[in-house]
This record gives C-alpha cells, structure tokens and sequence, in this order.
C-alpha cells in the first residue's frame, strides 16, 4: 500500500492529535482514582495498607499487559477498534468495582480498569506517530502528556465526589461518563492512519531482515529497547513514588512531599514538550540518551542536597529531565521499524516502562526496609539508569546511516 504522506501533518492530523489526547486524558483516571479511593476502599473492607494496595498492583498488570494486546489489535483492525474495546473495559470495570462485596472482586475490577485504560495510550501514541513525519516528535510529546493530565485533573475531581458521595457511587459515575464521552471520540478516528506500508521494495525492502540502521535484527532491537525501557522506569519510580515518604522520613512532613510530586509532574509536562521539539531535530536516539543522561543526574543530586528548598529545586529538575524519555520509545520504533508494526513493537516497550515503575517503586521500599535510608535506593536507581544509558550509546554508536523507516 502507498504511503500518504500528503495526509500527514494536515489540519485534520492535529484534529486527530486533539481527539487523541482528550481521549488518553480521560482515559487516564484509570490510573489514578485507584489512588484516590485506596483509604476510602481500605476502610470500608477492613483490610491492612498492603492489601489495600493490591488493586493498584492488577490495575499495573492489566494495563501493562493490555498495552501489547491493543497495539496488536491496532496493527491489525486500526485504531478505532481497540480504543472502543477499552473504553467498554472501562465502563465495566468501573461498575464492576462499584458493585464489588469483597477486596478481592474490586482488585480483579481494577485489572480491568488497567486494562481498558491501556487503550488510551500505547496504541493511540503509537497511531498518532504515523500521522506525522518532519513534527512526528512534537506530536507524539504532546500526545504523551495526556497522562500528566490525566493525573493533574482526575484526582481532586474524584476526591470530591468520594467525600460528597462516597467511593461506590463515585466509580459508577466515572464509567458512566467515559462510555458516553469516548465512545464519540472513537468514532472520530475511523480513518486510516496515512503511513501504512504492506509490501516494500527495491532498498527497503532489502533493509527488512535487520534495523539496518543499527546493524541488529529487528528481534534484537527490540529486546534492547525493552530492557532500556525497564531499567530507565526502575531509576524513575525511586522519587515518584518515595518521595512523598522521603521527606515524611526527613521531618517535612508528606504535604510537602506531595507538593514537590505536583511540581514533578508539572515540569514533566513542560518536559514532554520540550523534548518533542528536541526530537524532531536530533532524533529518538539522541533524544533517549539525553534524557536518560539528564535523569541520572538528577538522581545524583539527591544523594547530597536534601534540604528543604534543594528537594523543591531537584524534583523540578527530575520532572523537567525525564519527561522525554518515555515517547522517545515511541519514536525510535517509528525510526527503526516498519510503520505496520508500530502499535505492538511501541506496546512492549510501554509494557516494560510500566513493569519498570512497579519494580522500581517495590524495590526501593525493600532497599529501605534493609537498610533503613533511602540513600541506597537513589544508589540503586542511579545504576539501573546507567543501564539505559549505556544501552542507549550502544545503539547510536551503532546507528550510521539514516533511519529506514523514518
């Protein structure tokens, strides 16, 4: 199939980027009412804070996992299909937990929240990168922020109807609303993508065995891709999700914690943007490792700065350095591989950012349970992130000629 190009970057592929983001940030509360409700859920099942946390945890795995299965279904039907599948995930999970009588029913439902949510973000990102070429990084960093957005818009919203109505009643609403809000937007996006290719030829079709830009097979990329993705999320998850404990620990108190998380998320916002221009003009190689560079050095300064303006100057820091990195991902499977594989191969990666952040957030935790400080937990995040990193140079050092399905 041809490509055509002449549809991408038109005013309606912005309009497709608008209904995009209005969807992943709607789509978004999956990830963040479990977190709101979790005190709310807690007290009224009678169950300790671990147990609690357990549908935040299926809530992880079912997005994670689902990212792959929607990106599949997105390579295969376009991307119309799976984001009405999630959005019926949604609609029933959120009623499902609204109804649940036990913790156990209401953490399946939040597996099936996760999973209806993971339709809103890899495979839409991923379809939203093949409607454009010369502003692809731009577009899919604006793209990417939805989840921000999500994060800055749905938690107040759910925590005033959890106080005014009550969790069960909150939950019903919300799947209410993403059905009859979605379900619309969805139908916006019947069109093909414009980038599509079913059967190259002459050079690139030649280039098909291997990313011949790096020289590895496609298979081999892509496993790198993943671990860089796991190991960069692992060093990420240490501040986002301690911080607000850290500085419990350090005698401020967690409203404070929770302003610095507000003002990270803020500046990742910032952030995505930035780094979308960056990309368009370095590429997702260059653009990886600079954030990943970044990241790391912000983790460092945790280590000898914790004083109470120095923690608000380095989370703003954090958040305007690691922003870029995850739709980095998105755009060097863009660069290195067909544009018919671009929702699952951007799935998996996703995938592993996800399982990073669930690893990374559990393995700090357990680092400070053994030592007592969360000094060695920055340790380790700051040597996960070497990993990335490293991975990252490999790869450019290796890139010599020109992407060849940019």
């Amino acid at each position: 199939m041809k490509e055509r190009n002449s549809e991408a970057e038109t005013p309606y592929a912005w309009l497709r980027l608008t209904v995009s983001l209005a969807l992943s940030t709607i789509g978004g509360v999956g990830m963040w009412s479990v977190v709101v409700a979790l005190p709310a859920v807690q007290a009224e099942f009678g169950v300790a804070r671990g147990d609690a946390s357990l549908p935040y945890t299926l809530t992880m795995i079912g997005f994670g996992l689902a990212s792959v299965v929607m990106g599949r279904l997105a390579d295969r039907f376009g991307i119309m299909f799976p984001v009405i599948v999630g959005t019926i995930a949604l609609a029933l999970g959120f009623g499902a937990a609204a109804a649940a009588g036990s913790l156990w029913l209401y953490a399946l439902a939040q597996g099936l929240i996760g999973a209806g949510s993971a339709a809103t973000f890899a495979p839409l990102l991923a379809h939203i990168s093949l409607w454009f070429v010369r502003r692809r990084g731009i577009a899919v960093a604006i793209f990417a922020s939805g989840n921000y957005l999500a994060g800055a818009v749905w938690p107040p919203i759910v925590q005033h109807f959890i106080q005014s109505a009550g969790w069960r009643q909150t939950y019903f609403g919300i799947g209410v609303f993403c059905f009859v809000a979605m379900i619309p937007l969805a139908l916006l996006l019947r069109r093909p993508a414009p980038i599509t290719e079913l059967a190259p030829t002459g050079a690139r079709a030649s280039a098909l065995p291997h990313a011949v830009a790096v020289g590895l097979s496609r298979r081999t990329l892509q496993i790198l891709l993943i671990v860089a993705g796991l190991a960069c999320c692992v060093a990420m998850s240490m501040p986002q999700v301690h911080l607000v404990a850290y500085c419990s620990d350090l005698g401020y108190g967690p409203a404070r914690g929770a302003e610095m998380l507000s003002l990270m998320l803020a500046c990742g916002i910032v952030s995505r943007i930035s780094f979308g221009f960056i990309c368009d003009r370095v590429g997702g190689l260059r653009t990886l490792l600079l954030g990943s560079a970044l990241q790391g050095l912000a983790l460092l300064l945790f280590l000898p700065f914790n004083g109470l303006v120095s923690l608000y100057v380095i989370s703003a820091l954090f958040g305007l350095f690691q922003g870029g990195i995850v739709p980095s991902y998105a755009i060097i499977v863009r660069e290195y591989f067909p544009p018919r594989e671009a929702g699952e191969r951007v799935g998996a990666v996703i995938t592993a950012t996800l399982f990073g952040m669930a690893l990374g957030g559990w393995m700090s935790g357990a680092i400070f349970d053994l030592t007592g400080s969360y000094r060695a937990a920055f340790v380790n995040g700051i040597l996960f992130n070497l990993l990335n990193v490293s991975i990252a140079l490999f790869l450019l050092r290796r890139a010599t000629v020109r992407p060849a399905f940019a």
